[in-house]
């Protein structure tokens, strides 16, 4: 959250913390531009009337790698930046000062689905189990290191074609059907790691991989199961 305003604390931090959401603050834009650069939130607040390059740290988030996707709102204070100009920056949603405890209440309400949607995007589940791969009438294995919505990382101890489009087959624990997936080369090093990104998933895939990351993710947002099981059915 990006702000200077008192007032904007006293109303947001207790609403917030109800919806157990961390909150990071700072106070200067060009230090929020550093920290957005270099980290990856859920969602970014901005105070964008009141604090002198706010505007300009949304305008500038969107071409920012870690938070392009990252659900953003615009504090407004009525006189400078309209709504539609917020929305035109690609704000998601838009506060107007003074701020009421309910309606903000309500507005982070209807965002925190679009926010675990952006979480289980690219969250990463760390694992070690065995992933088969066929590459024409060739058949590899290899372990994987961790696993998420759009791709997979493995330790394989040969080199992979860059323009490789191998078929995977592997079992995520519990699951009592495997999954068998096409994937293309992200990313390679010298080690061995190579980077996944997962291609043509089948539905019945794409349903068990969220359902499964969906329970990975409960386990360290204890309270959000049922925020969790509406996330999936939120286009963002």
């Amino acid at each position: 959250m990006l702000s200077r305003d008192a007032e904007v604390f006293r109303v947001l931090r207790p609403t917030l913390e109800k919806l157990s959401i961390e909150v990071e603050i700072c106070q200067e834009a060009k230090k929020a531009s550093e920290i957005l650069i270099a980290e990856k939130f859920d969602a970014v607040i901005v105070d964008c009337d009141d604090l002198p390059g706010g505007v300009e740290v949304l305008e500038g988030l969107r071409a920012t790698p870690s938070n392009k996707n990252s659900v953003t709102f615009a504090i407004v204070n009525g006189k400078k930046t309209t709504t539609q100009e917020a929305f035109g920056m690609g704000v998601n949603f838009v506060l107007h000062k003074p701020l009421s405890a309910l309606n903000s209440t309500r507005c982070f309400n209807a965002a925190l689905n679009f926010m675990l949607r952006e979480r289980r995007r690219y969250f990463r589940h760390p694992i070690k189990m065995l992933v088969k791969m066929a590459i024409g009438e060739k058949e590899l294995k290899a372990t994987s290191t961790n696993i998420s919505e759009g791709g997979i990382a493995l330790l394989l101890h040969q080199a992979l074609p860059k323009d490789a489009v191998p078929r995977l087959q592997f079992t995520l624990p519990g699951a009592s059907q495997a999954l068998e997936v096409e994937a293309e080369v992200a990313w390679a090093d010298i080690k061995g790691y190579v980077g996944l990104r997962f291609l043509n998933i089948p539905a019945s895939s794409q349903q068990l991989l969220e359902g499964w990351l969906n329970e990975q993710m409960e386990q360290q947002l204890p309270g959000c199961k049922e925020k969790l099981a509406g996330a999936g059915s939120v286009p963002i």
